[in-house]
């Protein structure tokens, strides 16, 4: 220690002493010596990483989910609501695309040709790529979307109480604490 000014090590004698070292030092140390313990300190990192990976997925891929789930809410209405009895597959498919639309328009200013067409490159949709906050809107909307088709509200006065809603609570949720806590 006196030879090196090692700073980061420390040494003591008599019944409980022994090397300390810095938590860093020691680890150097130690993959120096053994290149198993090399192989296992890299490995064990390497899971760790995985594991914090899927934690931080976890709670996106949670939203992304009850998203899918509220969008059965929706559909139902506008099954019940806006697709007259006689229309084909096809042309009730036109119907939940202009409602999905109405949505992305609300929260995301575009519709999902026009993402799509703005980023060609990119694999998925509009909202596999929504950040949790606009997953938790896109929900809340979803269901409000679905209690104003109940109540017969058109499309185009849906459109305008679905970007306010989608305006104030972005506002509200970037200005919260766990959703900070949960961007770290």
């Amino acid at each position: 220690m006196e030879k090196t000014n090692a700073i980061g090590i420390r040494s003591t004698a008599g019944r409980y002493g022994g090397t300390f070292a810095h938590a860093d030092i020691a680890l150097e140390f130690g993959m120096w010596i053994s290149p198993e313990f090399k192989v296992y300190l890299i490995k064990e990192f390497q899971r760790m990483k995985a594991a914090e990976t899927r934690q931080l997925t976890s709670d996106w891929n949670l939203q992304r989910t009850l998203s899918k789930v509220n969008y059965h809410i929706l559909t139902d209405a506008i099954k019940e609501k806006l697709i007259p009895k006689l229309l084909s597959a096809k042309e009730s498919g036109h119907v939940y695309a202009s409602e999905a639309d109405l949505l992305n328009m609300a929260l995301f200013s575009k519709t999902a040709a026009q993402w799509r067409k703005e980023n060609s490159n990119t694999t998925g949709n509009i909202r596999d790529h929504a950040s949790l906050e606009q997953l938790v809107i896109l929900s809340n909307l979803e269901s409000l979307n679905a209690v104003l088709i109940h109540q017969g509200i058109a499309q185009s006065e849906r459109l305008l109480l679905l970007n306010k809603t989608a305006i104030q609570q972005i506002k509200t949720l970037l200005n919260r604490q766990t959703f900070k806590r949960l961007r770290k």
